[in-house]
């Protein structure tokens, strides 16, 4: 695709008035850096408050009689019982218990459920979506509103100074208020392992609602570059590197996607394969690995055992500012997988010990309680 074929956020001139390096993600011209660079994005979202645009998400409203129960024909989460006020992670899966996405579902308000996918896959699942729903609820894509995500540990006093509301919210609340001037539904979540908040808002509104957050002196612009770092270091996995139609939940870690009621009733799609996998019938699991010599492990390189067999595969790696060395995520047999144990990862044909540590590599700050 060329830079011309490339869709534009709300926020694109925005991006580039601040001296953004703007690069092809999802089919859309998305800043990766600012001026200050990846690492120093990276530590200023750990320590302050960064600012990201992820408008190129898609976002939608599934309506009908029962939305929920409807949904659910298509994802393994719970999300009739999800209460008012509350979002919920789940997966989106094939026939075969395969990952066709993961998504984020709120209740903010008596408008039906609103449906957050990933960018790349946005036009593929919300077609699943409203076949497998036809008759029962309608999807309407929300095009005209763009999404912010406003990350770290300054972030809920930076957000309170302008919406009073976001500062009673817990990780995981969503709710539909007025904020800026406009109507907004605001989560408290993120994908960084930080505290912080996720806005959406309507489109002919973003670019002044940014440009009015980073009038605060702790907030940053924060590009695609550092997202990837840290949601690295928070152990959260990415559609397309390490999940994709082939993983289940299961293999992934997951397994808090797929609800309780859900494993009893088995009633969506590939819940015979998740079954068997919750029984321990598995062949791989998503492990984190921590590359303790040379350089770091990029996705696509071999996990070996101590002897040099090769058992799986990285599916992200990189360096982790926070963290302080070389990091990645894999897939390798469960006996393989044990925490403490001793792999190698092979790093330009040169094998490099590893060791499998516990998820994330940094802990997470999200706010439970107030």
């Amino acid at each position: 695709m060329s830079t011309d074929d490339l869709k534009k956020t709300p926020l694109f001139d925005a991006h580039v008035a601040a001296g953004a390096r703007m690069v092809p993600f999802a089919g859309y011209s998305m800043p990766v850096q600012y001026k200050d660079g990846v690492l120093k994005e990276h530590l200023w979202t750990r320590e302050h408050a960064g600012l990201f645009d992820v408008s190129h998400m898609g976002q939608a409203r599934i309506r009908g009689e029962n939305p929920a129960k409807s949904f659910e024909k298509v994802v393994s989460a719970d999300y009739q019982g999800l209460k008012a006020g509350k979002q919920r992670y789940g997966v989106l899966l094939n026939e075969g218990g395969g990952i066709i996405d993961d998504l984020m579902t709120a209740r903010p308000d008596d408008d039906g459920l609103f449906v957050v996918v990933n960018g790349a896959c946005k036009d593929n699942d919300y077609a699943i979506i409203a076949r497998e729903l036809a008759g029962e609820a309608t999807v309407t894509r929300l095009e005209d509103r763009a999404l912010l995500a406003l990350q770290g540990p300054e972030a809920a006093a930076v957000l309170a100074a302008h919406v009073p509301e976001a500062a009673t919210m817990v990780f995981m609340d969503a709710r539909a208020l007025t904020a800026f001037g406009v109507d907004a539904i605001i989560s408290r979540s993120g994908y960084t392992g930080e505290d912080g908040y996720e806005l959406s808002v309507p489109a002919s509104e973003a670019a002044r609602i940014w440009n009015t957050l980073l009038e605060d002196e702790r907030v940053r612009p924060i590009g695609l570059g550092a997202r990837d770092s840290l949601r690295l270091e928070a152990g959260l996995p990415l559609y397309g590197h390490d999940l994709d139609e082939t993983v289940s939940p299961i293999e992934a870690g997951l397994n808090f996607a797929v609800g309780k009621s859900r494993r009893e009733a088995g009633d969506f799609l590939g819940a015979a394969r998740i079954a068997k996998e919750l029984a321990g019938e598995l062949s791989r699991v998503r492990v984190n690995l921590k590359v303790l010599e040379g350089a770091p492990a990029r996705e696509g390189a071999d996990i070996a055992d101590a002897d040099g067999a090769v058992i799986g595969k990285v599916t992200s790696g990189g360096f982790g500012p926070s963290f302080g060395g070389a990091i990645a995520i894999g897939f390798v047999p469960p006996a393989f997988a044990v925490i403490g144990s001793t792999l190698k990862v092979i790093v330009r044909g040169k094998p490099a010990a590893a060791e499998v540590v516990a998820s994330p590599f940094v802990p997470p700050r999200y706010v439970r309680k107030l």
